[in-house]
């Protein structure tokens, strides 16, 4: 006799396979996952409450879900864009950046926001990669616009020109669109009673973003509405962003869609503050006049809080969170921007993953550690968000993960919800990027003991000097370190001897009379506070570094530089002086 027949309690009736197989998904239980229906939320539970706020101007959420639909039924029904259909924009961080980020995807389009750092050439090459149908641009790069279409091919479909009007930005005068069109032409041409077009399915393509192209071949990143969707989500758990913030925009809408922000600020019924320009000054000015609660920021937007001179500050009124992602944020860097009253939090993602994937979660206990250790525990990547399947460091080789003892390299792969669906057009580079089930980012890193990811370089970012591997970022950190270093970045120089040697590029901080900026005394500086190979061997000085239109440093840019410092170059030109920019 089964003895675990014995177990069941009597007279108690349990599923049967088949009726359990019976319980499947039906028209009520399984639409498409959206991240658009938050608009509509926010218009019925704060409609009254404003959206947007920009140049002393602001739009409820009412109005703002108003003239999402209007553009959407405009596009779709006069315009006649369809599922599918690519539509561009080419705008800084401006009220129709964010309403756009609803209204394309509601008329069935998928939404491709193009950099405005990026030159005509390249412009006119992502335009033709997507085979836009529409581009929104902005008054201010009108010339710019112009002048990518300008080299697009006569046989090439030329995408329809649509100005965004904007008193507040600095144009040629000549904001004539294609049929007259404008912006706000259009939003008075739609409907406000228009049923936006939902997805057939959530695998529907959302946007599609192009990477900042650092080797000179941008690849089109492609999301679904379910990707978004759970990266909205993500955004809501992982910082965490409570109801209402106030949401000040310094992170370009234009880079990977602000994370995702723009859906998960509308999500969690916020206010979006919108700057076109800014400096130090000015966002303490905006933090201030608008009670900010939150902002995301590239490492250099907190050097530039941290280098704010007091005169051009103004004090907090509340407590300011700020996520930062990107490049590894310097120990020193976060400290500082912690000390005038900030709370710093550090994310991973890449434009593969629409948003951060990677967070590092704080743990309460730190809260009691001293200033520097905390910024230390920050620098780290962290451990998989909540809503990420799986996150893991393993080695390039074998395949398998890498011991948690903080030493071991290997390169960062994940796996969840919210990563692309792929590079258009492009299946190989899909192909090589995903793999055995995982997504592999190309990111070298280590784990701890506590399961908490530090990234240690880019795979093409380590340096291999006799044989041993030397972290561009560790050494990049020690110079951070040097009262008189305003940026730093390390790359691999030839060397007959070595194979390679640290290279390192160095820009100056203003105004620090009679601090030691020499070569030589860099170089003792990082010898002093690392193993002597892992120091630079040469400092360049250089004005300001050269950077990609997403603001990353440009290494490979960086890395001709070294190469074409010769032996006979040794000790000439970089003892404070800026000849190797020439090269540039």
């Amino acid at each position: 006799m089964n003895k675990m027949a014995n177990l069941r309690p009597r007279n108690k009736t349990y599923l049967t396979l088949g009726e359990m197989d019976r319980l499947r998904p039906n028209s009520a239980n399984s639409t498409p996952l959206s991240p658009l229906g938050f608009l509509e939320r926010a218009a019925i539970v704060a409609g009254e409450r404003p959206s947007v706020v920009y140049d002393g101007k602001h739009h409820t959420w009412g109005e703002t879900h108003v003239r999402c639909l209007r553009l959407a039924s405009a596009l779709s029904c006069h315009i006649r864009i369809y599922r599918g259909d690519v539509v561009s924009v080419l705008a800084p961080n401006t009220p129709a950046m964010y309403e756009m980020h609803f209204s394309v995807p509601m008329s069935g389009a998928v939404l491709n926001t193009i950099n405005i750092r990026l030159d005509a050439r390249t412009i006119s090459v992502l335009l033709r990669h997507s085979s836009s149908r529409l581009l929104f641009v902005d008054v201010q790069y009108l010339p710019l616009a112009r002048s990518a279409l300008a080299l697009l091919s006569p046989d090439h479909h030329h995408p329809l020109l649509i100005p965004i009007e904007d008193a507040s930005a600095p144009s040629d005068g000549n904001g004539d669109g294609d049929g007259g069109l404008t912006y706000e032409t259009l939003i008075g041409l739609g409907d406000s009673k228009f049923t936006w077009v939902r997805p057939d399915t959530e695998w529907a393509p959302m946007v599609l973003n192009y990477t900042s192209g650092t080797t000179s071949a941008p690849k089109g990143v492609v999301h679904s509405h379910r990707g978004v969707f759970l990266s909205a989500l993500n955004c809501l758990v992982a910082w965490p962003l409570p109801l209402y913030p106030v949401y000040l925009w310094t992170l370009s809408m234009f880079h990977a869609n602000g994370w995702c922000f723009p859906w998960a600020i509308a999500a969690n019924l916020g206010t979006n503050v919108c700057l076109r320009h800014f400096d130090g000054p000015t966002l303490f000015s905006a933090i201030a006049d608008h009670r900010v609660t939150h902002l995301c920021a590239a490492p250099v937007v907190l050097t530039m809080l941290a280098d704010t001179p007091p005169a051009g500050r103004r004090p907090l009124p509340n407590p300011v969170n700020i996520l930062t992602a990107g490049s590894p944020p310097p120990v020193v860097v976060i400290s500082r921007v912690e000390s005038i009253g900030f709370f710093v939090s550090h994310g991973y993602g890449l434009t593969e993953t629409g948003s951060f994937a990677v967070s590092c979660s704080w743990n309460a206990d730190w809260q009691r550690l001293p200033a520097a250790e905390r910024a230390a525990l920050k620098v780290r990547q962290g451990v998989r968000t909540a809503v990420m399947d799986a996150a893991d460091v393993v080695d390039e080789k074998t395949g398998e993960a890498v011991p948690r003892n903080g030493k071991t390299r290997g390169e960062v792969v994940m796996r969840g919800g919210f990563l692309m669906m792929g590079y258009l057009r492009d299946e190989e580079a899909t192909a090589r990027a995903v793999r055995g089930g995982w997504f592999y980012t190309g990111d070298v890193a280590v784990v701890h003991p506590d399961g908490y990811i530090e990234i240690k370089d880019r795979a093409k970012d380590v340096i291999i000097s006799g044989g041993e591997n030397i972290s561009s970022v560790e050494v990049e950190t020690v110079l951070y370190g040097h009262p008189a270093v305003a940026e730093a970045a390390v790359v691999a120089k030839p060397d007959d001897y070595w194979g390679e040697t640290p290279c390192a590029f160095v820009v100056k901080k203003d105004g620090v009379g009679g601090m030691p900026t020499t070569e030589e005394e860099l170089i003792s500086w990082c010898r002093e506070k690392m193993p002597h190979y892992m120091a630079p061997k040469t400092v360049v000085f250089l004005p300001e570094m050269p950077r990609t239109s997403t603001g990353k440093i440009q290494k490979y840019v960086l890395r001709s530089m070294a190469r074409n410092l010769g032996a006979s170059a040794a000790g000439q030109d970089r003892r404070g002086g800026i000849s190797p920019v020439s090269k540039l």
